[in-house]
């Protein structure tokens, strides 16, 4: 197994929305997204992996100098970082973007809960905002447009995303529901660690599924504007809407984990991308 398909299997074991997407990629182009994906299923779990948030921060500086000291360290010997050098020089990524990324998930490594919708909403920008944009330079080339597109499309993505995992960060002790959203519901985060179930909480994600849909709303009015080339790397989207209806058919059990059906996302996936 080379680099580049262990990355096409790290990303279909920790990224199955992503890796059903780039199949609708063209085959010249799916190496380089896996590895990109990869990479970020490798900063997205540092958090998963480590026991204090030093061991996290170390672990994170790692990628950093792999990628603005390339050919320094041991960064060669890791078979994700290799096939994501080779891509980052091949499709010249800025960089800059991809730390951006790793300083973005610093904020994972801590249990500060997250302060104000306007914070949720640069995470997820630089998060999973980014990432789209990343992929679409990889498909289009420099610079590839729809930038409102991405911008609403990531977001709702990524809140979508967080909410879909609210038992599993609840459980840990992690809180990326606004704390203004929470006090504008009257919701106590003592319930949410403790997994105590109240109208309250219900209502405060409730008001985070009709912010991840107003970004959806506004990802489909500038959808338009993504050239078909790069419209791949915004295929995940797709699934926004199934991924919120799924949520909000459980919306009086916050701590029940509401997947959907197995059939389901790659059927809807097929189906956006038959419209691309």
């Amino acid at each position: 197994m080379d680099a580049f398909d262990h990355c096409e299997q790290l990303v279909r074991e920790t990224d199955k929305d992503r890796y059903l997407a780039t199949l609708f990629s063209p085959v010249k182009s799916r190496r380089a997204l896996f590895a990109l994906y990869a990479f970020n299923s490798e900063i997205a779990r540092v958090r998963e992996t480590i026991r204090q948030a030093m061991a996290g921060e170390i672990r994170l500086q790692w990628w950093r100098e792999a990628i603005e000291k390339p050919g320094t360290g041991d960064a060669m010997g890791s078979p994700v970082a290799s096939a994501l050098l080779d891509t980052l020089v091949r499709f010249h990524l800025p960089p800059a973007a991809l730390v951006a990324l790793i300083e973005a998930r610093a904020f994972d490594l801590y249990d500060d809960p997250m302060p104000t919708l306007a914070a949720l909403e640069a995470y997820a920008n630089d998060t999973s905002s980014r990432l789209i944009d990343l992929a679409a330079t990889i498909l289009a080339g420099r610079r590839p447009g729809a930038l409102e597109a991405i911008r609403h499309g990531g977001i709702a993505y990524a809140i979508t995303g967080l909410l879909r995992a609210f038992p599993l960060h609840a459980s840990r002790g992690q809180l990326y529901v606004p704390v203004e959203v929470l006090e504008r519901h009257g919701a106590k985060s003592e319930d949410i660690f403790s997994g105590r179930a109240t109208h309250e909480i219900s209502a405060a994600l409730g008001e985070l599924r009709a912010i991840g849909r107003a970004h959806f709303d506004g990802y489909a009015a500038a959808a338009a504007t993504i050239p078909a080339a790069a419209a791949s790397a915004l295929l995940p989207i797709s699934l926004v809407p199934l991924y919120l209806n799924r949520l909000e058919r459980f919306g009086d059990q916050p701590f029940r984990v509401a997947d959907v059906a197995p059939w389901r996302r790659p059927w809807k996936l097929w189906r956006a991308a038959r419209r691309m």
